[in-house]
């Protein structure tokens, strides 16, 4: 069980680290901002996350149960996206990444087994976009600035 959430850890503290490489290097973009007080976006979004995201990350955003331990093959389980979860920890940038590409090419960590599939072939940009909004809509207010200003820490460094 240690080894699991050392494991669990690792991948976490990597995620991070290729965040902030990406981000110094000029990853982040006004175009994936996330966008929560936008009504029609956010209608849009949680009709997509019912479809495609819902049946691992739950319909209340829960995750998977015992979701910091990992599989039998060592892949993560789908984390909570509620403020229970790690999600508001990440940038929107990255958060976008990993949607879009899958959580090792999103994140680069290379080898990183996972079983968060990429969505860049069957949702639009604007998709993304719409269901990381819509999930941004349902945290609480001190979560929703908690991130506000990670993500304006993470555009301040790459200015």
């Amino acid at each position: 069980m240690l080894k699991r959430r050392n494991l669990l850890a690792g991948a976490l503290i990597l995620g991070a680290s290729a965040a902030g490489l990406y981000v110094l290097s000029g990853g982040v973009s006004a175009g994936t901002q996330l966008r929560p007080d936008d009504a029609a976006l956010t209608r849009l979004g949680g009709e997509i996350y019912v479809q495609s995201c819902a049946s691992c990350h739950g319909a209340a955003l829960e995750g998977e149960e015992d979701w910091q331990s990992a599989n039998a093959d060592g892949t993560l389980k789908a984390p909570p996206h509620d403020e229970t979860g790690h999600t508001w920890h990440h940038a929107d940038e990255l958060l976008f990444r990993i949607t879009k590409f899958g959580t090792a090419k999103g994140a680069g960590i290379e080898d990183f087994q996972s079983n968060m599939p990429a969505f860049e072939d069957s949702l639009s940009d604007r998709e993304i976009i719409a269901v990381l909004s819509w999930i941004k809509a349902q945290w609480p207010d001190e979560i929703r600035e908690r991130h506000d200003m990670m993500n304006e820490r993470m555009r301040n460094l790459n200015q």
